[in-house]
């Protein structure tokens, strides 16, 4: 059995390397083809060009690299076509993905297409399901809420478990050590500050973040921030602490970052996965983010729920405080951080929504690799339905 995968960013590529995992576990004499990164490749993929070349976001990044993106699609295509797979598995990545599904089954009509993340059409833009499904027959679902919209849209769907369940969480000691290691004392509060990862995000956020967090630490003199970063946004974050009395301890390194998690008592976050980063390791929060003001204007037209956090979504509750757009301001924030820190009754209040969230995320569950490797196999196995 022969699979061609594409993969165009890292999280992707995890996911990627889970399934073929997964793949190789349930098939005997499995091969994979196609692109993607250091874990799909370490799983036995010989990407076809490097997966970096499509870890691109907005307009103005992709616009130089338009003429290569476009070579690559037709190239990609035209492998698609000379192995013949049994299915294309598309991962993330829609605008490049979409559109070599889409031209493969030009080529290729009977083509079997899985997508792996379903795009958020519960929160905007639900066109973009039903377009989808003109050239993809499943979806593997992240959320357990997702699969109806997929299948209302023409496609089958199955919820196969978030990857964020089996994330590595650090031990209690490893935790004393990172407070030991950067003179933190044992009872003082540790405050995560996590402004995004992409500098636009770091950009709009910084200064926001950084005066609610000088607003907490005038009330809450004893607290430390911690700020776990990237390196292509490390230097940012630095500035933003420059003003600040006490240096908040900034880490890169993903083991430091672990303990970083296990050691804290709260978090500011930006809106994302984050938040299920957070849930995991139990850590009350804070959410806040903004966008450009056009943007904001259109988002904010198009969005179909009242909250866009997904611990709020998943465990169906409104426990998770968030400051989006105009709301997005360093006074009430500051103050929404102080209750979390502080009121015991909305600590718990967020901590029993992170465990039903982790519970419907599929914790204890079978992994969520194999999970999505017996979707793929039961899809290829049911007639087509077009």
């Amino acid at each position: 059995m022969r699979f061609f995968l594409i993969a165009g960013e890292p999280s992707g590529d995890q996911l990627g390397a889970a399934l073929m995992a997964g793949l190789k576990e349930l098939v005997p004499d499995v091969e994979f083809v196609g692109i993607g990164g250091a874990g799909m490749e370490a799983e036995g993929l010989t990407s076809r060009f490097p997966m970096d070349e499509l870890s691109l976001m907005g307009i103005w990044e992709v616009l130089p690299q338009y003429r290569n993106l476009k070579r690559r699609i037709a190239e990609t295509v035209a492998a698609v076509a000379e192995t013949a797979p049994d299915a294309l598995i598309t991962i993330d990545s829609p605008d490049f993905c979409l559109r070599v599904a889409r031209a493969a089954r030009g080529i290729a009509p009977d083509l079997r297409t899985i997508h792996y993340v379903a795009p958020s059409v519960w929160a905007w833009r639900p066109g973009r399901a039903k377009k989808m499904a003109q050239v993809i027959d499943h979806v593997l679902a992240l959320l357990p809420f997702e699969p109806p919209y997929m299948r209302e849209a023409g496609m089958g769907c199955d919820f196969v478990g978030h990857p964020v369940v089996g994330m590595k969480v650090a031990s209690p000691e490893e935790a004393a050590r990172f407070r030991e290691t950067h003179d933190i004392a044992s009872d003082a509060p540790v405050v995560l500050c996590l402004p995004g990862s992409r500098k636009s995000e770091v950009g709009r956020l910084a200064g926001r973040f950084d005066e609610a967090l000088i607003r907490l630490r005038d009330r809450v003199p004893e607290i430390r921030v911690v700020l776990p970063t990237v390196p292509g946004v490390a230097g940012m974050v630095r500035d933003m602490t420059r003003r600040w009395p006490t240096v908040p301890v900034v880490v890169e390194d993903a083991g430091e970052k672990r303990a970083a998690f296990a050691a804290a008592d709260l978090a500011l976050a930006a809106s994302g996965t984050v938040s299920l980063e957070l849930a995991a390791n139990r850590i009350p929060m804070v959410i806040g983010y903004d966008m450009a003001l056009l943007s904001r204007m259109v988002v904010g037209m198009l969005l179909r729920t009242d909250t866009v956090t997904l611990v709020n979504l998943v465990s169906e509750t409104r426990a998770v405080p968030e400051f989006l757009g105009g709301d997005c301001q360093p006074g009430p924030i500051a103050e929404a951080l102080q209750v979390a820190l502080e009121d015991m009754t909305a600590r718990k209040a967020q901590l029993d929504a992170m465990d039903l969230t982790m519970e419907r995320l599929g914790r204890g569950k079978e992994a969520p690799g194999l999970r999505a490797a017996r979707s793929v196999l039961s899809a290829l196995r049911a007639p087509r339905s077009r």
